[in-house]
């Protein structure tokens, strides 16, 4: 029994590859149609894509091409190519507005561009424009049942810009190059105000204040001592028990010496 099953199988795998290679050879588009959407709900969706790329410039205009460029976007989509899935999806929602399978087209298009977001440590040109994307999708369908997905996936978003702000920051202050570090950590604490990198941020912007005040000339020492002694004075003031008070502490009374010496 288990022998005349796979016989079967076989028998209907060859005959489906063979309908496959006459399709791509065919000129009915019908028949071409009819192989494509058996590809594609047999999962088969490498296959369906070469039918459906043969197919799109012949069914733009005609009853059935919604469906054909819907499942020709879904077939990038299961098949991972998410710049050419943003693409054809972004083409459905704009050709056919009133689909009942627009809001979805709209997500998936959105979503498409946030699966191509590198690592926070790379370049973030492809998170911003996911992020603007996806924006453009909660906008547009505020009511949609992909709006929770969306909003999930804007957060993870700009975590990765978060993160990547604070650790370029971090950097200047690693490299020694204190001035853009407070620079950066005074736009990175603006831009996120409600990061859960603040304790770090506001520790290592008291570090780099201080660093540049104790290796000042004694011209710039003073006015930079008092920098530092206000970013110690942030730190403590979000976070009394921050993690850095004992060195934070350490650093203050190096200060507070160093200023004495301005005071006589």
């Amino acid at each position: 029994m288990k022998k005349l099953i796979s016989l079967l199988l076989l028998t209907a795998l060859f005959y489906s590859c063979s309908d496959y290679q006459k399709a791509l050879k065919n000129d009915d588009v019908a028949a071409k149609f009819e192989i494509a959407t058996k590809m594609y709900e047999a999962g088969k969706y490498n296959k369906a894509i070469r039918l459906f790329e043969q197919l799109a410039p012949s069914y733009r205009g005609k009853p059935q091409a919604e469906k054909l460029f819907y499942m020709f976007s879904q077939s990038y989509y299961k098949t991972k190519q998410y710049y050419l899935a943003g693409y054809q999806f972004e083409s459905f929602v704009s050709g056919y507005p009133r689909s009942e399978k627009v809001q979805e087209a709209a997500f998936l298009g959105a979503y498409s561009y946030s699966k191509l977001a590198p690592v926070y440590s790379l370049d973030q040109a492809d998170t911003v424009k996911a992020l603007e994307k996806l924006q453009a999708f909660i906008d547009n369908y505020p009511n949609s049942e992909y709006i929770a997905q969306a909003n999930e996936t804007v957060q993870k978003l700009n975590g990765k810009l978060e993160k990547k702000a604070y650790e370029n920051a971090k950097g200047y202050n690693t490299i020694s190059d204190f001035k853009s570090a407070l620079v950066a950590f005074d736009n990175f604490i603006a831009d996120f105000p409600g990061t859960p990198f603040k304790e770090d941020a506001l520790f290592y912007k008291y570090d780099s204040a201080y660093q540049l005040a104790i290796n000042s000339v004694p011209s710039k020492m003073e006015e930079r001592l008092h920098v530092a002694k206000t970013a110690y004075n942030n730190l403590l003031k979000f976070k009394s028990d921050t993690k850095y008070r004992k060195q934070a502490d350490e650093m203050n009374a190096r200060v507070e010496t160093d200023l004495q010496k301005f005071t006589k």
